[in-house]
């Protein structure tokens, strides 16, 4: 069981990694990033902190807003992913800031496009390993469950919320915001499954040796 939860761990933190890496490539590419992202943004350039401290900030309002659609206890572990995810994403824009500045159309939607892709690889592993998602993540879940619909009308309703924020707080809005919005959640729901078909092994396989190996030492 213990090592099970460091493979669970583990494939958390790459998912994390992951996607903090999609998230400042789009923002580097400059064609506008998704709506949420273009609120963080929006919110530093015009009110002030960082990037990934708006992350947070907004954190802890979605939190209070999935407790009541939820009827559930606040998740305070979703601030934990939350404050690495804002911390990973003011990492890499440092990274990034003299390093990746695409002057060209191609070299911008090229940025951009792998950004976008790399944002559903990261979120769909680290959702799949259910540690305490992101606020705006739980929340994609929890409209899925509650409208019974798929992740993808979820997550599109979300993506409109956001943009309509973003443009009150002037946001890095662009082409790259509405590619994000019409293909924010289709790229997510497509690598949900092949995440699941790539990680279960991992991790349920581990959970069956652990029961095997229970059952061989503790004979009826």
């Amino acid at each position: 069981m213990k090592r099970m939860r460091k493979t669970r761990f583990l494939l958390y933190s790459c998912g994390i990694f992951i996607l903090t890496l999609g998230v400042s490539l789009t923002i580097q590419s400059d064609l506008g990033t998704s709506p949420f992202d273009a609120l963080l943004v929006g919110l530093s350039e015009h009110v002030g902190l960082s990037v990934g401290s708006w992350e947070v900030i907004l954190a802890v309002l979605l939190l209070c807003c999935n407790s009541l659609l939820s009827r559930q206890r606040p998740e305070i572990s979703g601030l934990v992913t939350a404050l690495i995810t804002g911390v990973g994403i003011d990492i890499w824009l440092f990274i990034f800031h003299d390093w990746i500045e695409p002057a060209t159309w191609f070299g911008k939607l090229f940025c951009f496009g792998a950004g976008l892709l790399v944002i559903g690889l990261g979120t769909s592993i680290y959702l799949h390993t259910h540690i305490a998602p992101i606020p705006v993540d739980r929340l994609t879940l929890i409209l899925q469950a509650l409208t019974r619909t798929n992740i993808l009308l979820s997550r599109t309703f979300i993506y409109l919320f956001f943009l309509i924020l973003a443009v009150l707080f002037r946001g890095p809005i662009g082409i790259g915001t509405l590619l994000t919005v019409c293909l924010g959640g289709i790229i997510l729901n497509s690598f949900m499954p092949l995440t699941q078909k790539a990680l279960d092994p991992l991790l349920t396989n581990r959970d069956s040796a652990a029961n095997d190996t229970s059952i061989r030492s503790h004979p009826q």
